[in-house]
């Protein structure tokens, strides 16, 4: 995982704001390459190690009332803007994306029985392991998002896809219960472009500026705790 040359990238992402970022990630290459060969590792143990609960989610899943594919796929985007389709155990009627908002507020009615209790305990994320290890992702990065909201993306913003978007981040974990901000009834698009993307952004845009495999390693331990704490 090696950063491209700054005129290879894409256009948007020359300029000088992206290029403040590029310049730092370009001083730890070493951080960068240890951070690739750690998310092999852990994601070949924690594909071993999860095999069977997965199994035993997926079993829920596909007995419980509402029928329909055990995986729920959607476009997302990734390193230097390239999209490609992620990865998730479905938690929502099936067509959700037809019948209402591409975000999820509180007490949302297209989620299901068996998606509330995977959603709380963050259990429909596991199938991303395998995205860590093809590296359309990373443990520790920007959460990816739809096309249409990176579209919305400020020159600046480019900079958190210069790496993987990842598993988990400062940002994710502030707004672990972020359906509660999106009440029903309100513009929700509007609240997330005008409040809550500005803000995940200004923390992304610190990890990149602060990376390290340091930095990594605490957050994901930090992951690890506020997962237990909800339980």
């Amino acid at each position: 995982m090696f950063l491209k040359p700054f005129d290879k990238l894409p256009r948007e992402f020359q300029n000088e704001k992206v290029k403040v970022y590029y310049d730092i990630l370009c001083k730890k290459k070493h951080s960068i390459v240890i951070k690739r060969i750690t998310d092999i590792i852990l994601a070949l143990i924690l594909i071993v190690l999860l095999a069977l609960p997965m199994l035993v989610i997926a079993l829920f899943i596909k007995i419980s009332a509402t029928k329909g594919p055990v995986f729920y796929k959607q476009e997302r985007v990734t390193t230097y803007g390239r999209h490609f389709r992620i990865l998730k155990f479905r938690t929502m009627i099936v067509g959700a994306d037809q019948c209402g908002e591409l975000l999820t507020t509180e007490g949302d009615e297209r989620v299901t029985l068996v998606g509330r209790a995977l959603r709380k305990y963050r259990l429909d994320e596991l199938p991303q392991i395998f995205h860590v290890l093809t590296g359309k992702m990373t443990i520790v990065g920007t959460r990816p998002e739809v096309p249409k909201y990176v579209n919305q993306y400020k020159p600046e913003y480019y900079a958190t896809l210069l790496l993987p978007a990842g598993i988990t981040s400062f940002a994710s974990i502030k707004y672990k219960d972020e359906n509660k901000l999106l009440k029903d009834g309100a513009d929700v698009d509007k609240v997330y472009i005008e409040e809550i993307l500005p803000d995940k952004m200004r923390y992304n845009l610190k990890y990149i500026s602060r990376f390290s495999f340091r930095r990594d390693l605490f957050l994901m331990f930090k992951t690890v705790k506020e997962v237990l704490k909800d339980r």
